[in-house]
């Protein structure tokens, strides 16, 4: 996971707590959200995920405006994700740039096949990754 923070730290201008509590966070919007399989395929392939999604899961819709509306909204998905990550302290660019070297890394580690369908299973995900 080192790896992966650092290339997202430098891409994006965030600092290495910051980009590992937000890759926490989104893993473990992955693993809620995602079909267990290909998630599970996806933890294999980047060793510390389960172990960072474990350690930034959280209950709730996430907090702020962007939590709220989420909540308004069945409580989940995206908006919920965004609510939690702007509660962390991240701009809606850095969140850019967090999905797309996330997703990115993902593919070179398990492969265009499982983070396709891990992308098709969220609603709305495809646009930020």
């Amino acid at each position: 996971m080192e790896e992966l923070i650092q290339r997202i730290s430098a891409a994006s201008g965030m600092d290495a707590a910051m980009t590992t509590k937000a890759v926490g966070i989104i893993l473990g919007f992955l693993q809620k959200e995602a079909p267990a399989e290909d998630v599970a395929t996806m933890f294999n392939a980047m060793p510390g995920s389960q172990e960072l999604a474990a350690a930034h899961a959280e209950g709730g819709s996430g907090g702020g405006i962007m939590g709220a509306i989420g909540g308004m909204m069945g409580g989940g998905g995206l908006m919920a994700l965004a609510g939690k990550l702007t509660s962390a302290g991240l701009s809606m660019d850095q969140m850019q740039v967090l999905g797309k070297e996330l997703f990115a890394y993902g593919r070179e580690k398990a492969g265009e096949d499982t983070m396709g369908a891990i992308v098709g299973a969220v609603p709305g995900l495809g646009q930020f990754v």
